[in-house]
């Protein structure tokens, strides 16, 4: 099971949820699925995508090499191609760093309140 941002347990997502969490177009979304084998969220008859866990998770990482270090489609591809699991663990470790810079901010931001003459 997924827990997200709202600790409500789900299984799948739909398009928007995803393109939201990601700050991205729905149609990038789309692109990067044909792009992408890692990407294959489930469809409905009429075409409507369900993403599951394990898709959020490949968008992260096709995220992390496209828009965060620069790399073309092409470059991800074949980074995800060659060496998949350090690419994964490279991403992760940045994920993580970013988490606790976050954790810093904030408390630095309640030390400064508590600092703070009344």
């Amino acid at each position: 099971m997924v827990l997200n941002k709202d600790k409500n347990l789900k299984l799948y997502f739909s398009i928007s949820e995803v393109a939201q969490m990601f700050d991205v177009n729905e149609s990038t979304l789309r692109f990067w699925e044909k792009e992408f084998d890692q990407i294959s969220p489930r469809k409905t008859g009429k075409g409507t995508r369900s993403y599951r866990q394990e898709d959020i998770d490949a968008i992260r990482l096709v995220y992390h090499l496209v828009k965060e270090r620069g790399m073309t489609l092409a470059g991800a591809r074949q980074k995800l191609k060659e060496n998949p699991d350090t690419t994964i663990r490279h991403e992760e470790i940045v994920n993580r760093l970013k988490q606790i810079k976050e954790e810093l901010l904030a408390m630095k931001d309640a030390f400064e309140v508590l600092d703070t003459p009344k």
